[in-house]
C-alpha cells in the first residue's frame, strides 16, 4: 500500500504548525491527549517560531521552558495555546533530565511526518 508523498506530509506539517505554537513539557508519556505535562513553580508553556516544512520534517525555534524542582521530564508536546488548547503531537525528549532544585530547559522542536 503507498503511502503519502512527501508534498503531502509537508503541507500536513505547515497545517500543524500554524495552528499549534506552544511548547509543552511532560513526565510520562502525554499519549495523544497531552496528558501529564509539568506544573508548578514557574512553568508554562513557550511559543516556537516554525521553519518551512521540508521532506517530511519542520524544525522550530529553540525554546528556554522553567521546569520546577524535584520534576523528572522526559517528552514534549505541542498545543495551540498558552493555556488549555488543543494538544496536537509531540514526541520523547532527546534524554530524560531530572531536576532536583528548578532549572531550565533548552529544546528545538522537530515534527516530522510519517506514513
Amino acid at each position: 500500500m503507498a503511502g503519502y508523498n512527501n508534498t503531502s506530509k509537508d503541507a500536513a506539517l505547515t497545517a500543524v504548525g500554524a495552528a499549534a505554537t506552544y511548547i509543552s513539557l511532560h513526565t510520562p508519556d502525554p499519549g495523544t491527549t497531552g496528558t501529564s505535562e509539568v506544573s508548578g513553580g514557574t512553568y508554562a508553556r513557550v511559543q516556537t517560531t516554525w521553519g518551512t516544512a521540508a521532506a517530511s520534517s519542520m524544525t522550530g525555534s529553540q525554546v528556554t521552558i522553567n521546569v520546577p524542582a524535584s520534576t523528572t521530564i522526559t517528552y514534549w508536546g505541542v498545543w495551540s495555546a498558552a493555556s488549555g488548547g488543543t494538544y496536537y503531537e509531540g514526541g520523547v525528549l532527546p534524554s530524560s533530565q531530572a531536576y532536583v532544585s528548578a532549572g531550565t530547559y533548552l529544546h528545538t522542536p522537530t515534527l516530522t511526518a510519517t506514513g
